[in-house]
């Protein structure tokens, strides 16, 4: 992997493939808030804004699945913002309850790191998924990457927007 990504100013070493823009969004089995099986065929001819996060408990991961929430409310009707994470359908689930989140979808990768390693943001020593962003257009390609180079601070929220913009 070749992102270099800290974690409080630490090193982090990310585990899994290196994706690149243009080519096809590698498939994913992801587990939703009341274990449903969440796939990347689900959102066939639709734009997907992919936010991962390596646990909405958090005070940034919070903040960023709440602004997505609302940004996601703005959007078209065939854009659908996903928010994965490592935490169990369960937790997701209830965060989602206690604040309001109805306009992300929230999934987990608890339990094989099969999307983390495929997107390569798989927080090696961690087994947490680090902060980055995919944009995937409604035919499957990635058209948009951004790993937070600090995991503990915000994505470019504007710079997302406007790629998404370019997709509608």
């Amino acid at each position: 992997m070749s992102e270099k990504i800290q974690m409080n100013g630490l090193p982090v070493s990310l585990a899994g493939n290196t994706i690149q823009i243009g080519q096809k969004a590698p498939d994913f089995k992801l587990i939703g808030n009341s274990l449903e099986l969440i796939q990347k065929q689900d959102f066939d001819g639709r734009i997907v804004v992919i936010s991962c996060v390596p646990s909405i408990d958090t005070p940034v991961c919070d903040v960023q699945t709440r602004r997505f929430n609302v940004l996601a409310s703005k959007l078209s009707d065939n854009v659908r913002v996903l928010t994965v994470s490592k935490d169990l359908p369960f937790a997701q689930a209830r965060w989602c309850a206690a604040n309001g989140i109805k306009n992300v979808i929230t999934a987990s990768d608890y339990r094989d790191f099969g999307f983390a390693r495929d997107y390569g943001v798989l927080l090696e020593d961690l087994g947490l998924l680090t902060r980055a962003l995919f944009i995937i257009d409604a035919q499957g390609i990635v058209r948009y990457i951004q790993f937070v180079k600090e995991v503990s601070h915000e994505p470019d929220y504007d710079e997302v927007l406007i790629e998404i913009q370019k997709l509608i």
